[in-house]
């Protein structure tokens, strides 16, 4: 499954996969109890296939962004929980990304995707390439 199916719903803890669009919004599961909520459209949501880390030179996709993290923990849990100080975070972050854009991204940000890639690591969800590489063979 790729990101475009992950969902972050303001207001709400945690991921959320988009399981089907209703007339009013849309149904989504939690990745964390696995609990179907319905939410409407006025509802602030954000499709994790969407955002972008800001860096120095331009903005690294999300799904970039955990690549680097899975390949720096060899696909495990990140070494440092998102719970640290600011100092460790950025410290860990500026190993992951070096560039990223420290005037632009802050602690809350970092927090956030290191609580969003253990969420997707513990649900088997990381597998990017493999995504890549069947849509690359419809062609």
């Amino acid at each position: 499954m790729g990101l475009d199916k992950i969902l972050a719903i303001s207001g709400k803890p945690g991921l959320y996969k988009l399981v089907a669009q209703t007339r009013g919004g849309f149904v989504a599961e939690s990745l964390m109890d696995n609990r179907r909520i319905t939410v409407g459209i006025q509802q602030n949501v954000s499709v994790l296939s969407e955002i972008a880390i800001y860096t120095l030179a331009a903005e690294v996709p999300l799904k970039e962004v955990f690549n680097k993290i899975k390949e720096k923990e060899n696909g495990a849990q990140t070494s440092v929980s998102h719970k640290e100080s600011k100092d460790k975070l950025e410290e860990y972050f500026f190993e992951v990304l070096p560039d990223y854009d420290e005037d632009r991204v802050y602690a809350s940000d970092i927090k956030k995707v290191l609580q969003w890639y253990n969420m997707l690591q513990k649900n088997d969800l990381l597998n990017f390439e493999e995504e890549t590489v069947t849509a690359d063979e419809e062609e």
